[in-house]
């Protein structure tokens, strides 16, 4: 039978404090990779968010310009808050990401079109209901578009994550732009 042919695997042997001391310093290393790559994240993340909470924070009125009207579709200006918060939050990661793969180094535009999208999404809300101004408000939301795309396009060739990532801010965006057009026309 073939159970009489089966032979037992020899113990497991124990490391011995020799071979435990080479992976000493290897784990070291590994956990302070993992530390300095956690501290990257959480400034990639935190410095977009705080950026834009302390514009928004800033620029926050407490009653309604009384230069435009608001349109009755128009959503509570928390909303828009939360909107801009959040996907100056998604654009850190996703910026994280490609800068973790070197993408800031092999696609050298991409670093100054993150910075274009980050300033041009800071200023689109102060734009259009602090200042009232929706031509501007409107040009930002453009160019805002146009910094995005080409942000997600260059993240794309480095980490496709980090493009689908951007790719969830432009619908939050899009609403933005039709938003400054309508705003722009009922002003004009």
């Amino acid at each position: 039978m073939a159970t009489t042919e089966l032979r037992h695997r020899p113990p497991a042997t124990t490391p011995t404090p020799s071979s435990t001391d080479t992976n000493k310093p290897r784990n070291s290393k590994k956990m302070a990779m993992a530390r300095r790559g956690l501290k990257s994240l959480a400034i990639a993340i935190s410095l977009p968010l705080a950026l834009t909470t302390t514009v928004l924070l800033c620029s926050t009125s407490s009653s309604s310009s009384p230069h435009s009207p608001k349109p009755f579709w128009h959503p509570p200006e928390w909303a828009f808050h939360l909107a801009t918060a959040s996907c100056s939050s998604l654009m850190g990661l996703s910026s994280w990401l490609a800068w973790a793969e070197g993408g800031f180094h092999r696609r050298p535009e991409a670093l100054p079109l993150y910075l274009a999208q980050l300033v041009l999404g800071v200023a689109w809300g102060p734009l259009l209901f602090r200042t009232a101004s929706p031509k501007a408000a409107l040009v930002a939301a453009v160019a805002l578009i146009a910094a995005l795309a080409g942000c997600v396009r260059c993240f794309r060739r480095v980490n496709p994550i980090a493009a689908d990532l951007g790719m969830d801010v432009p619908p939050v965006v899009k609403y933005g732009g039709p938003l400054s057009l309508i705003w722009f026309l009922m002003v004009a």
